[in-house]
Parts: structure tokens; sequence; C-alpha cells
């Protein structure tokens, strides 16, 4: 099975590994971008920084995360991930959950005018 992988304007993704309790890919975000402020109903996210500094908005808080930490989405709560730094920021994004899918996303605010579009930012 081909895994699948995808260019964004705010960098790439590639799924490493899935089954269907779980899907784990490689995120990449280029400087100065981030994704979309966005929900699942079906699926929690775990994030691990590999490289670079993510700035994490969950539900009402934002905090940054660093190289080797790591930070947990709960299913249902608004989430954004971004690149304040000056190199990529990757992560290990870790998903869970009993749908998997990639049209469980709610977007709230998009920079690249994507919301109501249903993809894997």
């Amino acid at each position: 099975m081909e895994l699948e992988h995808g260019e964004r304007p705010w960098g790439s993704y590639q799924v490493l590994d899935e089954n269907s309790n779980y899907k784990i890919k490689r995120i990449e975000v280029k400087p100065g971008e981030r994704l979309s402020l966005q929900k699942h109903h079906h699926r929690s996210e775990h994030w691990i920084v590999v490289s670079g500094i993510a700035r994490v908005t969950c539900g009402e808080e934002e905090f940054f995360v660093n190289v080797n930490e790591s930070t947990f989405i709960p299913i249902g709560h608004h989430h954004r991930l971004a690149n304040p730094g000056k190199i990529p920021l990757v992560i290990i994004e870790v998903q869970s959950g009993e749908y998997l899918g990639e049209d469980d996303i709610v977007r709230f605010d998009d920079d690249y005018n994507r919301c109501g579009i249903q993809d894997v930012s």
C-alpha cells in the first residue's frame, strides 16, 4: 500500500503509518506559516515536535512546544499549529479515534481561504 503525502500552502505532510485505529503523519510547516483553526469530531491528535518550535492553539490556550516536547489535542477542541520560527517546523502527529477520514475537519479560520474545504490541514 502506498502511503499518502501532499503539498499544502503552509508546507507538506506524509503519512508514515495507518490502520483503522490510528494514523501517524510527518508534518512540515514553513517558517511564518500556520494551519487553519479547526476541530475534529471523531479523532484526537498528539503532536511531537522534532525540529523547530511550534505555536499551538488548543481551546482558549496558546502556548509554545519545543523540540522533544509534545501536546495533546482532545476530540472536539479548536486547535491550530503555527511556525513562528526561522527554520521549518517538523512534527510527528499521531491521530487516534474511531474514524480517521480527512473529511472529519471543521475549519473556523484559514489564511488560505479554504474554510469549508475538506483536507488534511
